[in-house]
């Protein structure tokens, strides 16, 4: 029964790691634009690869590049996501969200 238990942690932790591995892919053509407030200038992620935190005050996120961008809800990139195509864009929540591509 141990073993069992030993085989199925090994199991998990081998989808975890590649899990994890599929989404580290070379970076993406294009920018990542992210609107804030009309007083701030807009911030660019030229050719974004992995993990991006959103500035505080994130309002809307445009995805021009050649592949999907994923919107994540906490700063590292985990849980749900929401997937946005090349060439749409999305609102995001202020204060503690992520993106990555």
């Amino acid at each position: 029964m141990r073993w069992i238990r030993c085989a199925s942690v090994a199991l998990a932790a081998g989808a975890l790691v590649t899990g994890l591995s599929a989404g580290v892919a070379a970076a993406a053509d294009g920018e990542v634009t992210v609107f804030e407030t009309e007083v701030q200038p807009l911030t660019t992620y030229a050719a974004p690869e992995g993990c991006q935190k959103l500035p505080m005050a994130a309002h809307v996120l445009v995805n021009n590049t050649d592949k999907p961008v994923k919107i994540y809800g906490d700063p590292f990139c985990v849980g749900p996501s929401v997937t946005i195509p090349p060439g749409h864009g999305s609102h995001v929540a202020p204060g503690s969200g992520s993106f990555s591509a």
